[in-house]
């Protein structure tokens, strides 16, 4: 599935009219919550037909269009499921505590800034540069401008358009049903990634990427538009501007760390047939509030995210390892070495003298290629993903690395 963003351009009257369907679809979601609240045996179908029975009894839901209002309650169902999968996760002490007390309890969304229609409600221009949404809502024709050619692909290949409200506009995306796949030569590298903070990476050839620290840079303008939006009076619109122009700062911040970790990982995947990299859990590591800000500004998680989504497009091998005692355990000869945060380098008596972070780096590489052919979460089996020949060239790899 390939989603394509463009930004949409309309007049005051339709951008109203959007904010109106977005309403309407966060009105559909929490009803259907509700019901589900209501009558616990309430299942998919049962919210699907509940959207009927809203939109008989709510003229302004039966202006939206009858499958965005469908789209709507498969969200509600997507986090009533996603609670469903945490019980059956969950131990036997947070069963004792409630439902209520169960982690991810699906609430009342508050803030919705999108509304979402399937293959009817909108009609795509012969030349891709607009499009038209034909239900009640008024929204009418939208120009569109965006980098991505929709000729390549046929309409029915088109299963979801969204409309997306963000802080600098309006964005519609287009959901296409096909599958991303690149064929590229074998390289016969594999790398193993530490990620930190004073620099984003070190890899096991010992290559430090710099962290770019984007929230750092930018926090004396998001302070200073912060404290321009608490001056003023709320519900006024001056206040509505100083909050737009805040939220168009945390937009680029956000663009910007993207934008690096999708280049990054681009280029770490494309140079290597096996990619091991630290099995992180980043939502327990942002409870120390000392580092909770700098662990967020490195977006650690997008940039695994991106590499294992290339690995897929590219035919290469991603895989997570455990990164416990990868700092301390010596490369060379196996033997611990015990050492603080503030010891950057690793010294071993057998001689080994290199950085703290190409050492743990070097761990996680051999903790990769050990895993490589055992069926796992985040394992891929090295001759269904690069072929027999990439699965020698892993092989040799593998050699130098016991070897060295």
């Amino acid at each position: 599935m390939l989603v394509f963003e463009f930004k949409a351009y309309g007049k005051s009257a339709q951008l109203a009219a959007i904010d109106d369907a977005i309403r309407t679809a966060k009105f559909i979601r929490n009803s259907c919550i509700r019901l589900w609240m209501d009558v616990k045996s309430t299942g998919k179908n049962d919210l699907q037909k509940y959207c009927a029975v809203l939109a008989a009894n709510f003229p302004f839901a039966n202006e939206l269009n009858s499958m965005a209002r469908q789209a709507s309650a498969e969200r509600a169902w997507s986090s009533i499921s996603r609670f469903y999968d945490n019980c059956k996760t969950s131990t036997e002490r947070s069963r004792s505590k409630g439902t209520l007390g169960l982690k991810g309890y699906p609430q009342f969304q508050k803030d919705c800034r999108s509304v979402e229609y399937k293959t009817s409600g909108w009609k795509l221009a012969d030349n891709r540069k607009s499009i038209t949404f034909t239900d009640k809502k008024g929204i009418g024709k939208l120009k569109l401008k965006g980098t991505r050619d929709l000729h390549f692909y046929q309409i029915n290949q088109i299963k979801r358009v969204r409309l997306v409200k963000r802080a600098d506009g309006v964005y519609v995306q287009f959901c296409i049903d096909v599958e991303r796949s690149e064929n590229i030569e074998p390289t016969g590298n594999t790398v193993g990634l530490d990620v930190g903070l004073k620099v984003y990476y070190t890899d096991s050839d010992g290559t430090m990427v710099e962290n770019p620290k984007f929230l750092r840079i930018g926090e004396k303008v998001l302070k200073r538009s912060q404290r321009r939006v608490s001056k003023r009076l709320k519900g006024s619109k001056n206040r509505g501007k100083a909050r737009q122009i805040l939220g168009k700062r945390h937009l680029k911040i956000s663009r910007q760390r993207k934008d690096h970790a999708v280049k990054l990982a681009r280029c770490v995947v494309q140079s290597n047939d096996l990619i091991a990299y630290e099995d992180l859990r980043i939502k327990n590591m942002v409870k120390n509030h000392c580092l909770a800000k700098s662990i967020n500004d490195a977006s650690w998680y997008q940039f695994r995210v991106w590499v294992e989504y290339f690995g897929k497009v590219f035919k290469r091998v991603t895989v997570a390892v455990n990164p416990q005692y990868s700092s301390v355990v010596c490369s060379s000869c196996g033997e611990v070495v015990k050492k603080t945060l503030s010891t950057r380098t690793h010294v071993c008596r057998c001689g080994c003298v290199m950085d703290r972070d190409e050492n743990a780096a070097r761990n996680i590489l051999s903790r990769g290629l050990g895993t490589v052919g055992h069926i796992g979460t985040s394992t891929l089996d090295v001759g269904n993903a690069c072929g027999d020949e990439t699965s020698t060239l892993v092989g040799e790899n593998l050699h130098k690395q016991v070897m060295s």
